[in-house]
């Protein structure tokens, strides 16, 4: 349900077609907030223009749509922002690897920590690279579209990062102590 609300973001920002929505997309929030294939939101677009939520401003060649968000579109969104989330359905399959990690030897445990400190470092860099890309003036004002989750971006990365090579020496320590036990599930439950 809220890619329709990311896409009504995107166009409250400026209007733009199918491909254009879809690169911004990936460009902002498909890293850091929400992911979605191009087909999910051409489809979505439809059917915010169905809702009359959006509307097509321009058409190009090859069939291509401009859209922009029509007024109930943009009160749809404000009324959205407006109201709490429910609690949201939890998927994130690195914790639930991360739960069952005591299979593993704690070799191939601590190896999988520092590669994921190394993709946090990958997108913090990533990040800190696009934000410095920025024209100066719009680095600035906090209510700049995205500028609020890229800056929950920038301490976030780190903390996990940190987090991860954390959890690494915890491993080391834990196994210099002798408390390693055999990751072999047919040895019985690993602590």
């Amino acid at each position: 349900m809220s890619l329709r609300y990311a896409l009504l973001g995107l166009l409250a920002d400026e209007p733009g077609s199918g491909y254009e929505l879809a690169r911004r997309f990936e460009a902002t929030l498909d890293r850091y907030a929400w992911h979605a294939k191009h087909n999910q939101i051409y489809q979505e677009l439809g059917r915010l223009a169905d809702e009359r939520l959006v509307e097509v401003v321009a058409q190009g060649a090859r069939g291509r749509k401009t859209y922009a968000i029509t007024d109930p579109g943009r009160r749809a969104l404000v009324e959205w922002l407006r109201t709490p989330p429910e609690s949201a359905v939890v998927r994130n399959e690195f914790l639930l690897r991360l739960f069952l990690t005591f299979v593993l030897d704690p070799a191939e445990a601590r190896e999988h920590l520092r590669q994921y400190a190394e993709q946090a470092q990958q997108r913090l860099d990533h990040l800190t690279a696009f934000i410095g890309s920025l024209p100066n003036e719009d680095r600035l004002p906090p209510m700049k579209f995205g500028h609020l989750a890229a800056t929950f971006g920038l301490r976030q990365l780190p903390a996990i990062r940190d987090w991860a090579l954390d959890s690494v020496a915890e491993i080391d320590e834990w196994q210099q102590a002798g408390e390693h036990r055999s990751a072999d599930p047919t040895d019985g439950p690993v602590g």
